[in-house]
């Protein structure tokens, strides 16, 4: 049987919540699920077989992968530390998404090749835009000690 989180600011009204990584939090959760996998598809194959030709976009690839990658694990687990994690990997998503976006509509000539984040993630629908702006607001309203956060 699944337990409920009681948040410590609501014991008192018997109000129940949900742990972040449950409801629509596994949705947010299978979308970073997967970038992760797809985004490391992608850096592994361009850097097997294409390094050369965009090194400068192949490592962005990498490195946005990596991010997914801890994204995803830190999402999925109840603790603080994970939150905190979680937290700094999806801000650095953020930025990372805007600042290569910036730099792929500034500096064109200097990405042979695009990366999850080129052109604020145009070729994945904007997902790797919209994506962060959702996790985070979700981490916020599950933050530890918050309004509804989770204290296991």
């Amino acid at each position: 049987m699944g337990k409920r989180a009681v948040s410590a600011g609501h014991q008192g009204s018997g109000a129940v919540q949900t742990p972040r990584n449950r409801g629509v939090g596994m949705l947010i959760i299978t979308a970073y699920g997967i970038f992760a996998v797809s985004a490391t598809a992608r850096a592994l194959y361009q850097s097997v077989f294409h390094f050369a030709e965009a090194p400068v976009a192949y490592l962005l690839s990498a490195f946005a992968a990596l991010v997914y990658v801890v994204a995803t694990v830190a999402l999925s687990r109840r603790s603080v530390a994970a939150w905190k994690t979680a937290m700094s990997a999806v801000l650095i998503e953020l930025f990372g998404v805007l600042g290569v976006g910036l730099w792929t509509v500034l500096v064109p000539d200097l990405f042979a090749d695009d990366t999850v984040w080129s052109h604020f993630g145009s070729g994945y629908g904007y997902v790797p835009l919209v994506l962060p702006v959702v996790g985070l607001y979700w981490l916020w309203r599950h933050r530890p000690g918050g309004p509804r956060g989770d204290h296991r």
